[in-house]
């Protein structure tokens, strides 16, 4: 990683803004997977540890409209981050003004703060999504130094990360940003062989430089989930009423004759008539399909051999479920990608954020694996091969 990393900065007695990704799942009022907030963690500690005057913030959802900013405040987040800081973490409820001045000025060293929803400038012509010059020159006159740790919003070019990185005077990647980087980066460029790519989740749309790029650098790339069915009827398999990308049957075509033996397909299912998970399941082959059925999850048949073509791998990447994980009885295929996984000895396993990184956490295995990443389209882009807006705005080394 040629950019700057946040321990080649003096930051003590400076005023160090953070972005971090602090966009979690809330109902009801209560946060239901902190995970986004606990990863960021290392990254504050360390900038507290060595005395810096910290200001951090994040986008919350998406915010429109005045009726959107409901329920979107960034006032829960900062009372999870001080019980997992075990200190006050100070929260304005502004975006820009007098009051966000005052409180940043009143900052000492070794102490935090966080301000409101950077989404909610976007009410008046998206300043923060369209990557306003104005607002992003007046974020940077707020701190001395950016740190960028918000890999999950990396792929965007927004005033919150692009904007203060071009108008600030230092600017650097944050632990979390540094590790995402390295590990995606490291498994793309130099990966340790062999390398087995997995791929799942609904469309072969969301994913066709993915494919194109993983096609070129793993020695196998594994398919599950809803865009195998692309696959199947573009071999010209019956897949009855399972989920489909008609006017994408050309692309798989062609995917499949540029991957050759190199890319797998499932080679049987579970199949149901209902999208219900207590519906009636049988096991088919792939070319069992009735008109009346759905593929929900890949069949033990497919899980042996996705196993097979696992064991010594050296490197695993994987983005996407192989199966409809949140229905328990077609959640089998998910689960033994998880457990093979985590079996795997001496090998660098890497999930790409997304539904696969909730399927682990979900399933126990959030510690069993060498990185979970915390951005979904960040890591798709990363892994298609990219350049992350986020990342290219920081200060080189």
């Amino acid at each position: 990683m040629i950019k700057k990393r946040m321990n080649d900065v003096n930051v003590t007695g400076k005023t160090v803004l953070v972005r971090v990704d602090f966009n979690v799942p809330i109902e009801d009022g209560v946060i239901t997977d902190d995970n986004r907030i606990r990863q960021a963690l290392p990254t504050l500690e360390n900038l507290l540890e060595r005395r810096a005057k910290v200001v951090c913030f994040s986008h919350l959802g998406r915010v429109k409209t005045e009726d959107d900013k409901s329920g979107k405040s960034l006032d829960i987040v900062a009372k999870k981050l001080a019980e997992h800081l075990g200190k006050k973490v100070k929260f304005v409820p502004e975006t820009r003004g007098k009051t966000l001045e005052t409180a940043i000025a009143a900052l000492k060293a070794g102490e935090i703060m966080m301000f409101e929803n950077t989404r909610f400038e976007d009410i008046e012509g998206k300043k923060e999504s369209k990557n306003d010059e104005n607002l992003g020159r007046y974020w940077a006159s707020l701190g001395d130094v950016f740190i960028n740790d918000a890999f999950g919003t990396a792929h965007r070019e927004h005033a919150s990360n692009v904007g203060i990185a071009t108008y600030i005077d230092e600017s650097a990647a944050g632990l979390l940003l540094e590790k995402e980087i390295d590990f995606i980066g490291n498994a793309i460029e130099n990966p340790k062989r062999p390398f087995v790519a997995i791929l799942g989740g609904v469309k072969v749309s969301d994913k066709i430089g993915v494919i194109r790029n993983l096609l070129k650098k793993a020695d196998r790339v594994l398919i599950g989930g809803g865009m195998s069915y692309t696959f199947m009827r573009a071999q010209g398999y019956e897949i009855g009423t399972s989920v489909v990308e008609d006017d994408k049957l050309d692309l798989a075509r062609t995917l499949l004759d540029e991957g050759k033996d190199k890319l797998v397909l499932p080679i049987d299912f579970k199949l149901t008539k209902a999208f219900d998970n207590d519906a009636p399941i049988r096991i088919a082959a792939r070319d069992e399909f009735s008109k009346e059925e759905m593929g929900l999850d890949v069949g033990p048949k497919t899980i042996e051999k996705y196993q097979e073509l696992l064991t010594g791998a050296k490197t695993v990447v994987w983005n996407g479920p192989v199966g409809v994980f949140e229905m328990s009885n077609f959640a089998k295929g998910t689960i033994a990608i998880c457990e093979t996984l985590a079996n795997l000895n001496e090998a660098t396993t890497i999930i790409g954020g997304g539904d696969s990184a909730a399927a682990a956490i979900k399933f126990g295995y959030e510690t069993s694996f060498s990185h979970i990443s915390t951005g979904g389209g960040a890591s798709l882009e990363y892994l298609e091969g990219k350049t992350l807006p986020g990342v290219a705005c920081l200060d080189n080394r």
